[in-house]
């Protein structure tokens, strides 16, 4: 079994115009895959603006979205799995919103879904902002396996990334090797907290960490951190974007998560007779 994974960034610049935000999604996609990319991830918000004045405005049906129906064809004719960020996407009675991400194979079949989780907060004198006016959080978990990589992926999007439980379900539960979080900080946030949470996440449960933001607009009504990364399981930043558009191709070694593991046994040590993290369903 191969243990190396090829996994491309795409820090798309979004736009107000949908269809054109859609177009470039596609063309990154495929010049990551020209660049050797076997995975692809792309933002949070890649098909909208941030905002909850955005979020009814740009929402999609599942089951009748032209953005998903794109990014199938875009994992199919590039034959990549596909982390496709996420989307504003409209609940099964038209009544809830969510803030989802899907995921599609390499023959473009979406493997799964993952509305996010936990719902982005903040009251700063800078910036103020509440999903939850707008959203509702999702309840489940979503893993996906890459099994001739040897890879199992979780997936969280971006104020997720803050909980650590989450990450620690992912893998004791999920026994996921790499975690995926679409996100888009802000200009407050993102200085602060960007790095040290995926750090902290990788080496919390010594795993790989591949965070994924827009780039920057500073015209935008909410202003994208970007600097995409990917973290590995000591905590090192191997690939790190600026603010512009981007895209990267990084070789991840899997088997690099076992060997941390057994050079310093930190979850082998977790005292289960004293403390427990579970999933309550």
């Amino acid at each position: 079994m191969a243990n190396k994974l090829r996994i491309g960034l795409c820090q798309l610049f979004v736009t107000a115009d949908k269809t054109r935000n859609i177009k470039n999604a596609v063309e990154k996609i495929r010049q990551a895959k020209d660049m050797g990319a076997e995975l692809v991830v792309l933002p949070e918000c890649f098909n909208s603006p941030y905002g909850t004045q955005y979020f009814k405005q740009y929402a999609e049906d599942p089951n009748h979205s032209d953005t998903l129906d794109q990014m199938a064809q875009a994992a199919k004719d590039n034959q990549v799995y596909l982390v496709s960020g996420s989307i504003p996407t409209i609940g099964k009675n038209s009544d809830k919103y969510f803030n989802s991400c899907f995921v599609f194979d390499r023959e473009g079949k979406r493997i799964g879904r993952y509305d996010k989780i936990h719902l982005f907060e903040i009251d700063t004198p800078t910036i103020k902002f509440k999903e939850l006016e707008i959203l509702s959080p999702g309840s489940e978990l979503f893993s996906f396996h890459i099994p001739e990589k040897g890879a199992t992926i979780g997936i969280g999007i971006c104020f997720d990334i803050r909980f650590p439980e989450l990450a620690s379900i992912y893998q004791s539960q999920h026994q996921c090797n790499v975690l995926v979080y679409p996100g888009a900080f802000n200009m407050t946030t993102g200085p602060l907290h960007w790095n040290l949470l995926a750090r902290g996440r990788a080496v919390d449960n010594q795993l790989f960490t591949v965070l994924c933001s827009p780039a920057r607009d500073e015209t935008a009504s909410y202003v994208a951190y970007g600097n995409s990364l990917i973290v590995d399981p000591l905590g090192d930043v191997i690939q790190q974007h600026d603010e512009k558009e981007s895209i990267s191709v990084t070789e991840i070694d899997l088997s690099k998560v076992q060997t941390v593991r057994n050079q310093i046994p930190s979850l082998h040590n977790k005292r289960h007779d004293l403390y427990e993290i579970r999933l309550k369903k």
